[in-house]
């Protein structure tokens, strides 16, 4: 496969990583110098929170991932992204306490919400997360607006070449079903399991979720445009306010696709579970990339630039990277998620001595379909969970395992699982400053009594 043709993402972002460095890549950023200073700057601002007690978000230098903007308040808007979200978090829907677990500007899928759901997560209980707040955009005037010089007569993007909502309604629909979630997701037990804190929005496990989505495909668009065999990256762009992190304006998150993944498989998505996009979910029309780490499924997407020459942004060259020991001083490249396992359980559960419990659990990797999961219970050693066969091969894999705890007092669960490439859980994750990509197998309390 000719190298810009590649779709996957490690191999993509390492590329571009290199030829921005190089000089050899285009895009709006911070001067490529701020970039080699993070590798000691996210070691020493993981060292610093290391040594606080409870773990808390540090003022933010250029690099971290934050959940909101400097103050904790809506960034500036612009556009028909201008009216902001509902509520004091800035999200749109009710995050009841029993659904959610907030995060500042995000929200937290808490897993015992979906015990007896099915395979898909509902939309009220997805997960949110966004980079300022929730923007309101109205169907009638948004426009998607493709422009650069891997389209025919290289349109600019005062002048771009645009589809309205209603021109993607009249263009062959696909419906697929993918999980997204966000690269940070597992990010607090770095630091409650292996006693490392890192920056960043403190995810748990519910920063995941699988959903219908119904849309076009984004080459179907890119062929209307006027795509040239000399296109090489693809980058959509939210119109979500602009993001401020370290006294530094990154601008709107964007992150570039090659453009053999954009003509893969993915999505422009304007429907989820069946109804139109809620605003949180990106109303109204988003971006969905199977596999790859959630930032890269743009929400209230607006601007795509079409390029014959290599893109970056600071989405694949200063966040979205792995800084830390052991890794290079400008960073690595995220591969696909890592695998997970999650119980649908509460927290620090109560179950009763004596009694057959039925443990439901998922399991998860961006790699491929899952293959395998154990289960340990405290009481003996790892032991094959029974897997939904109706799941095989799909984004994620539900599984049960029966357990009749012997007497009360406190346990820990876990379970881990293996993919089809052979990629499992090992016991400890491998750290890096920015807690990207946890793979740990998670310890989950519960209290027989």
């Amino acid at each position: 496969m000719p190298h810009h043709l590649s779709h996957d993402e490690a191999d993509h972002d390492a590329r571009r990583a290199r030829q921005w460095l190089a000089g050899r890549a285009r895009g709006a950023g911070v001067p490529r110098a701020r970039l080699l200073e993070l590798g000691a700057a996210m070691t020493a601002l993981a060292a610093a929170a290391a040594e606080r007690e409870p773990v808390a978000v540090a003022p933010q230098p250029v690099g971290t991932d934050p959940g909101a903007t400097d103050s904790g308040a809506p960034g500036p808007g612009s556009g028909p992204a201008a009216d902001a979200g509902g509520g004091p978090s800035g999200i749109v829907k009710p995050l009841p306490a029993q659904l959610f677990a907030r995060h500042d500007t995000n929200a937290e899928m808490r897993w015992e919400a979906m015990a007896g759901q099915g395979y898909v997560v509902p939309t009220d209980r997805f997960f949110v997360r966004n980079h300022t707040h929730t923007p309101r955009i109205d169907t009638g005037t948004w426009r998607l607006s493709l422009f650069g010089d891997g389209l025919r007569g290289a349109p600019t993007r005062d002048r771009p070449v645009e589809f309205g909502y209603d021109d993607l309604r009249r263009l062959p629909a696909e419906r697929v079903t993918a999980l997204v979630e966000c690269a940070g997701n597992g990010r607090r037990f770095f630091a409650g399991q292996q006693g490392r804190p890192t920056p960043g929005v403190a995810w748990g496990l519910g920063g995941v979720g699988v959903a219908h989505w119904r849309g076009v495909r984004l080459a179907e668009v890119l062929r209307r445009a006027g795509l040239t065999g000399a296109a090489v990256d693809v980058m959509p762009e939210g119109l979500d306010p602009e993001y401020v992190t370290g006294g530094v304006n990154l601008g709107r998150v964007r992150r570039p696709l090659p453009v053999g993944k954009a003509l893969d498989d993915v999505l422009l998505a304007y429907e989820m579970n069946g109804e139109p996009l809620p605003p949180d979910h990106g109303h109204p029309v988003r971006v969905v990339v199977p596999g790859w780490i959630g930032v890269s499924s743009i929400k209230w997407v607006g601007p795509v630039e079409v390029s014959a020459t290599a893109l970056f942004s600071p989405w694949n060259t200063q966040l979205y990277r792995m800084f830390g020991p052991g890794y290079p001083a400008d960073g690595a490249a995220l591969g696909a998620q890592s695998v997970k396992s999650a119980f649908e359980l509460p927290w620090d559960a109560r179950v009763p001595a004596g009694a057959e419990v039925l443990l439901r659990g998922r399991s998860w990797s961006g790699a491929g379909p899952i293959r395998s999961v154990q289960v340990h219970t405290g009481d003996g050693g790892w032991r094959p969970a029974e897997l939904v066969t109706a799941d095989a091969g799909g984004p994620w894999q539900r599984w049960t395992a029966r357990w009749r705890p012997a007497g009360p007092g406190p346990v820990t669960l876990r379970a881990r699982a293996t993919d089809a490439t052979g990629a499992g859980q090992p016991a400890r994750a491998r750290h890096n400053d920015l807690g990207y990509l946890f793979d740990g197998v998670v310890r989950h309390p519960v209290t027989v009594c």
